[in-house]
Formats: C-alpha cells, structure tokens, sequence
C-alpha cells in the first residue's frame, strides 16, 4: 500500500542526489571536472562508496524492502535518489500525484557563480544542470523538472529562460538573492517573467546558500561547532532557520513593490522550503509599508492591488513540518500554502504526511484539499 493512499496529494519539494557523473552527458568539459571536484570535496565518505551506489540499489536485498522502507532510507539511500527508472517506483511506494523536483548540489553551487564573475561558466553550468533535470524526469509525466535560470546577466537570463522552457522545464528556479548588480525586480528581467507567464510555468524561490543573509562572523561565538543535522553542504542549523525567511522576504518585496507582479498578473511564484511561519507577518509588513510610503512612491501608488493581495493571488509557499500549519493558514489564508516531503533528504522526516495531517485536522475538508492539491495546481498552471 503506498505511504499516502487515502487523498490526492501534489508534492512541492523532492530532490535528486547527484552523483559524480551526474553530468556526464550534457555537461562540458569544464562542467564535469569542476563538479567532480567539488563533489570530491563536499561529501562525506569516500568517492568510491558514491561509486558503488548504483549497484547497491540493484541487489535484490535492497530492492525487497523499497515499499517497506521508503520513508526510512534517506538522501543517497533513498530509492529513486539518483535512478529516474527508481524515481517512479518510489512515486508509486509513496502515492502522490506528481512531484516538484529540484536538484540538490548545483542549487548551492549555481548559487554561488551567481557572486561570482565568471558568467560564462554560470550559465554554461545552468544549462547543463536543467538538461540533466529534465532528462530525468522525462520518462515520468508525474515528475516535474525545475530548472535553474542565473539572473546575474540581463540577456542570458532571457536566453537562459527560453532554453530551459524549449527542452519542457515545468517551473523555473531562482535566485531569492540579488544578483551583484542589479535587482531581481529589474525592468530587462520583465522577459523572463513574460516567458513563464505565457507558458503558464511558475517562478520559483528554494533554499541554498542557507547562511547567505549573515554576517561573516556570526559563528564566532566562542562555543564549539555545530554539526549540521543531515551532513550536507547546506549547513543549515537553528541559527540559519532564524534568518532564512530574510531572503524570500526580500525578494516578494521587490517582485511586488517594484510592480513585477503587478504587471505580469498570471505569474505565479512559489516559496519553497523557506519556511511560512513569517508569511502572516509579512504581508501585514507590506501592507503598513504601502500605506506609510504610498503618498511618496509613484511606484506604490501605480499598483492596483493592496500589496498582501498579490501574496493571495499569484505566490504559493512550503511550511516546514515542524511549523504550526495551522495557525499560518488561518492567519494568511487557505489559498497560499501547499504540502511537500523533501523526498529524499533526511531533514523531511519519516513521516511528513502524518505532521500535515494532524496539523491540519481541524480545517475543513476543502481547505484541506487546498493545502495537499489545489494550492499546488494553481502554482503550476500548464502542468495540469
């Protein structure tokens, strides 16, 4: 019996664990040493145990317990991690209808080239990376590829964003932080936002560079390390949570105040595995921002919705487990949040349809239908 058989459930956030040959087949040169490099480097345990995997997930005493423990294996154990043939077996252990998937490495690297000043290798790594997404999930029309589009130069972004849409990208996945020199809101960027807008495929913001919004300093304190709970390079602790919501915080801010949203109306964007604690704060925020400012910016008084409105209407967001559900939803509303697992990284938990669950019992059974379906349905537009 799939681990979610008794609703229809759309998951907004799973993952693929790559390997080091990840891009070997549509990476460059350069793209594939790098990246072996890299990998080398961040992993734990020896390259040659990653190496190894493939077979491992092909011994029949490994494959007799993939509905048994489907929740249980994580992260480069988990059925499907790398193997899209894997990937819809583990769909039908697990039972949703479709599946957002991310990478996992190249969204902290990408992140990272996009400060950086090499821009060729930027995009040339962008491309690569959505190519490979894309051909994983291609032989499942319940897998959902996202692909990554650098915004740190104004005219491949554009270019960028047709390629990704041309090879059958379902969502388009960005930076929450600025680019060295320009805004995310900047006018020549209104071509990618017209792109996705007319594909009716959604915008999205993810978590990566997890310490990205703190100071420098901030793990000089005297104490002893902290150990990452799931080991992986994102490094993301109690101190990183505190400050995550920093970064959709800024970018909605801009999207919405500068006019994005108002001028693209069908563009939907999600907030993914950043978090929704703040969301009821935060459109209270723009709302008292717009009301104190919009005598004196033309730009506020030009939009024709209260700025909370375009939260409600076009942007969609992933609570954590662990967050009160509830209470957001009834603070902000029923239409914004949506349901996601993780799959296969270990900070999802055993038992994320359980958490929502119960976080969510005392809804109505279509505000429920909202946060496991439909919620996720409006987001993705051409999808369904």
């Amino acid at each position: 019996m799939p681990y979610i058989n008794n609703r229809i459930v759309h998951d907004a956030d799973s993952h693929t664990m790559e390997l080091p040959d990840w891009y070997d087949e549509f990476g460059t040169e350069r793209v594939k040493e790098v990246f072996r490099k890299r990998f080398t480097k961040s992993q734990v345990g020896a390259l040659e145990s990653m190496e190894a995997l493939p077979g491992l997930h092909k011994k029949s005493k490994y494959r007799e317990l993939n509905e048994k423990e489907i929740m249980i294996r994580k992260n480069y154990q988990a059925l499907g991690a790398f193997d899209s043939k894997d990937r819809s077996e583990a769909i039908d252990h697990l039972g949703v209808a479709t599946q957002l998937v991310f990478p996992t490495s190249p969204n902290v690297w990408l992140e990272d080239l996009e400060h950086r000043d090499d821009l060729e290798f930027l995009y040339e790594t962008a491309s690569a990376t959505n190519r490979s997404q894309i051909a994983f999930c291609e032989q499942d029309k319940r897998l959902l590829p996202v692909a990554y589009i650098p915004l740190a130069d104004l005219k491949k972004a554009e270019i960028a964003a047709k390629e990704a849409l041309d090879l059958g990208a379902n969502a388009l996945l960005i930076p929450w932080s600025c680019p060295k020199y320009h805004s995310t809101s900047h006018l020549e960027l209104d071509k990618v936002w017209a792109q996705a807008q007319e594909a009716r495929v959604p915008v999205l913001f993810h978590v990566g560079v997890a310490d990205r919004v703190l100071p420098a300093a901030h793990k000089i304190n005297g104490l002893p390390p902290v150990t990452d709970f799931h080991g992986g390079e994102e490094n993301f602790r109690s101190i990183s949570y505190m400050a995550i919501s920093n970064g959709p915080m800024q970018a909605l801010s801009l999207l919405i105040l500068d006019g994005v949203l108002d001028r693209f109306p069908a563009l939907m964007v999600g907030v993914i595995e950043l978090g929704a604690v703040w969301v009821p704060g935060f459109m209270r925020q723009l709302d008292s921002a717009f009301e104190a400012f919009g005598r004196h910016e033309e730009r506020l008084q030009n939009l024709k919705l209260k700025p909370s409105e375009y939260i409600t209407r076009q942007v969609r967001v992933t609570p954590y487990p662990t967050e009160p559900t509830e209470w957001i939803i009834n603070e902000a509303g029923k239409d914004i949040f949506m349901f996601s697992s993780d799959y296969p990284h270990v900070e999802g938990g055993r038992n994320p349809m359980g958490r929502f669950e119960k976080a969510t019992k005392n809804l109505s059974g279509s505000d429920q239908d909202k946060f496991f379906r439909s919620n996720f349905e409006d987001l993705m537009g051409s999808a369904f």
